[in-house]
């Protein structure tokens, strides 16, 4: 069966799908029985809006004792609604017949919020499902992280970048660690500054202008009290900097698998290749999935979407898991 796995802008299209991520919370959806579903979880506040996320856990494989965070966002935008699009329903059946818990976390959005705050709430979400994994189920050292397109972009940055816990903080969530195990992600954005070719700023492009407002960065005024707008250019790309991923790889960081059309006419595939290159040369396992002929999306998503949890199951198995391959090996 032939299916439609397609990114376009902020716009999710798909046609065909194998699941449906639309059942009431914590039931089995008679179409989908490989998991049920807990809804509107709130994992934290941003500026007095709730942060929520769906927990969906498996119905009929035997959980692994592993999580896999979605990050629900196109165009830095992310919605609850956005869950019953069929792109983020052909992201639950993969994980959770396999025994993952799958947590599909939205974050506060463009326009009235810009990428620093979004990458904020994502290391929330992270440090809420470690510090509760016992109550889900879920080992808090075995967390993977995916998405596409925005997503993949925010995938990356808390696998690189994640925020260091907050020791003095009164919430002992954000005195949680935000890393994550591995990583595996659809066509990222990477790098702001150099955007297909060395130099080109990303808000240069005029095909790009509809995702600007996630780059209209403000910063607290000390003197005033009050939010203001980043006009100078040389703030606004040290800012786009420090939301860029590929500044940020280390040889600590957690493997990572990308998959990346190579006729992307939003996200160069260079943007994913420049990043598993620098990973290789780290000596981290990380892996490029070139998909020939696809544009931001393509037919058949399920399929990489099965190596991802190929992915996870590598790199998140549990250390008995391990024991048990390596005499499987001999």
């Amino acid at each position: 069966m032939r299916r439609i796995f397609l990114l376009v802008t902020t716009t999710l299209i798909i046609s065909t799908v194998t699941a449906r991520a639309d059942a009431p919370a914590a039931t089995r959806s008679s179409s989908s029985p490989s998991f049920t579903r807990q809804e509107d979880v709130v994992y934290g506040r941003s500026y007095g809006a709730a942060l929520t996320m769906d927990v969906f856990r498996p119905a009929t494989a035997k959980p692994n004792g592993a999580g896999v965070i979605l990050v629900v966002s196109g165009g830095w935008v992310s919605a609850h609604e956005l869950l019953a699009s069929p792109f983020f329903k052909l992201f639950v059946d993969p994980f959770t017949k396999r025994g993952y818990v799958l947590f599909a976390v939205c974050h506060a959005c463009q326009p009235k919020f810009q990428i620093p705050e979004i990458v904020g709430n994502i290391n929330r979400a992270v440090r809420f499902i470690r510090y509760h994994a016992r109550d889900y189920g879920v080992d808090p050292m075995r967390l993977g992280i995916t998405g596409g397109s925005a997503g993949g972009h925010l995938s990356l940055m808390q696998g690189f970048a994640p925020q260091p816990p907050k020791g003095d903080a009164p919430d002992p969530v954000d005195r949680t660690s935000s890393q994550v195990q591995a990583v595996a992600c659809f066509f990222p954005p990477t790098d702001f500054l150099n955007y297909g070719k060395p130099g080109v700023n990303w808000l240069d492009l005029p095909k790009l202008e509809q995702f600007r407002a996630a780059f209209d960065f403000q910063e607290l005024d000390p003197k005033s009290g009050v939010f203001l707008r980043v006009e100078q250019r040389s703030r606004i790309e040290e800012l786009e900097k420090s939301v860029s991923p590929i500044y940020f790889i280390t040889r600590d960081d957690p493997p990572t698998l990308i998959a990346h059309g190579d006729a992307d006419v939003l996200v160069p595939l260079e943007q994913s290749q420049r990043v598993i290159d620098k990973l290789k040369d780290l000596g981290v396992p990380a892996e490029l999935i070139v998909k020939r002929g696809g544009n931001h999306g393509w037919a058949d998503g399920n399929v990489e979407l099965e190596k991802f949890a190929d992915w996870f199951d590598k790199y998140l198995a549990s250390d008995a898991d391990r024991r048990n391959d390596g005499k499987g090996d001999r």
